[in-house]
Order: structure tokens, then sequence, then C-alpha cells
């Protein structure tokens, strides 16, 4: 199993925080500003489906020399991580899935202006969802009267989900030659790679992901060794200079 983690394109909030340093003003659910729909047609375009006949080298397969040929493509419900699905299913071919679990840290959520105080929202409902994005894969009885619906999700809560996508993602695709997109959010990528590599949440270490950037991890069984490789990790490459949020 080759697992693709790639973070959203720039969003609104994203660059509410770059220019202002906190969160006054900030979206629950916000749209993906110019600068991130910008950003679309270079990840689309790392992802097409036909980039040429595989490598002959092992090394060169690493970087994703030739192609990266993904078999599936899942994604966090929230509307920056389905838009930049939505670019790499057209680059692809692929119907993407949504999977709850691969929401951002928190939830949806608003801050009250009075006490500080994080409250939970509901989110899009699922008529929402099957009017914008109607190619897409919805769970069964998801976002009935919003796919949220709960409290602001703690530090603690986040660190299970991680762990529990990492077990499913073993049920569903381990042991096999597929290639997984998971496109999400780069909290939730902190408490990936820290379940993955089995320490602490929120510690005082933090992994660094750009929007649209690219982290790539095998999971290898029944070659020279068993065990998980960290191909590469917050890959830009394929992003110009100027488009680098």
């Amino acid at each position: 199993m080759f697992v693709y983690f790639i973070r959203h394109a720039q969003s609104a909030n994203n660059l509410l925080y770059e220019r202002t340093h906190g969160d006054e003003g900030r979206d629950p659910d916000p749209e993906l500003t110019d600068y991130g729909r910008r950003q679309l047609d270079f990840v689309a375009r790392f992802f097409a489906e036909d980039a040429g006949p595989p490598p002959a080298t092992r090394d060169a397969r690493i970087r994703d020399v030739g192609g990266v040929r993904l078999t599936h493509l899942y994604t966090s419900p929230m509307v920056r991580a389905m838009d930049t699905a939505a670019a790499i299913a057209g680059a692809t071919g692929l119907r993407p899935v949504v999977w709850p679990d691969l929401h951002e840290e928190g939830g949806v959520w608003t801050r009250d202006p009075d006490t500080g105080e994080r409250i939970g929202l509901p989110g899009p409902d699922r008529a929402f969802f099957e009017a914008r994005y109607p190619h897409f894969v919805l769970p069964e009885g998801f976002a009935v009267g919003g796919w949220w619906n709960r409290p602001v999700e703690e530090a603690a809560e986040c660190f299970a989900r991680a762990r529990r996508v990492l077990q499913t993602l073993q049920t569903r695709h381990g042991g096999t030659d597929d290639r997984v997109a998971l496109v999400s959010h780069g909290a939730f990528y902190n408490a990936f790679l820290s379940a993955l590599l089995k320490r602490p949440f929120r510690d005082g270490v933090w992994f660094g992901i750009n929007n649209v950037a690219v982290t790539r991890v095998d999971f290898r069984t029944g070659e020279e060794w068993d065990g998980v490789m960290l191909a590469y990790h917050n890959r830009l490459d394929f992003l110009p200079p100027e488009l680098v949020t």
C-alpha cells in the first residue's frame, strides 16, 4: 500500500491567518482563495493518470518518476478539501470517496465573540453535498442534518481518530499495491504522522506541510523487509514558487 497525504489548497482562513496571525473573522468551513484555485491545476497535473511508462529503477519509483497512478481517492468533507479532491479526480478519472474521519482537528466550529469559547456547528447537510459534489461517493446516512453536529473535537480525540484512519487503511488496503490518496488538513497531518511514528501528538513537535503539498508513505510487505517507509514529505516541486503557500 502506498499512501499519498495531500493537504488542501489555500483557503480563506489560511490567508486570514497569514495576514493577521489570528482567527478573528475566520469561516467555519472556508472556500479556497484565488491562489488556492490556481494551485489546483498543478496538483492535478502531478497526479495525472497518463504520465508515461514506469521507470526501471527502484530509486526512481520512490520519487514517482513515471507517474503516481492512484487507485483510490478519499477526502475530508470540508469544502477546501472537497474542491481539492475534485481537481485530482478530474485528472485521474477516480471518483472521490468522502471519509469523514479525514476532517481537520476541531471539526466545524465558530468562536463565541463574548467568551472566546469554541462552539461546534452542524456543518453542511447531505443536500449541500449532493448538489455541489454530485460525483462524490457519500457514506450511507452521512450529513443528515449536518455532517458535524457535535462539540469541538479535542486534541486527544483527533489523535485517536488518526490511529483509527491508519487501522482502516490497513484493513482496506494493507498487503496490496493500492495507491491511496487522502485529501486532508495540516493539523490532522500532524496527528496522522504522530500516530504513524508512534509518538505523542501536540508535544511541541510540528510537521510542516504546505497547501497542496504531498507526502508519500509506503507500507511494505513481502519484499526485502516489512515495514513503513517515508518516501517523501511536503513535496512541492510541481508548484511554481509564486504559488507556494
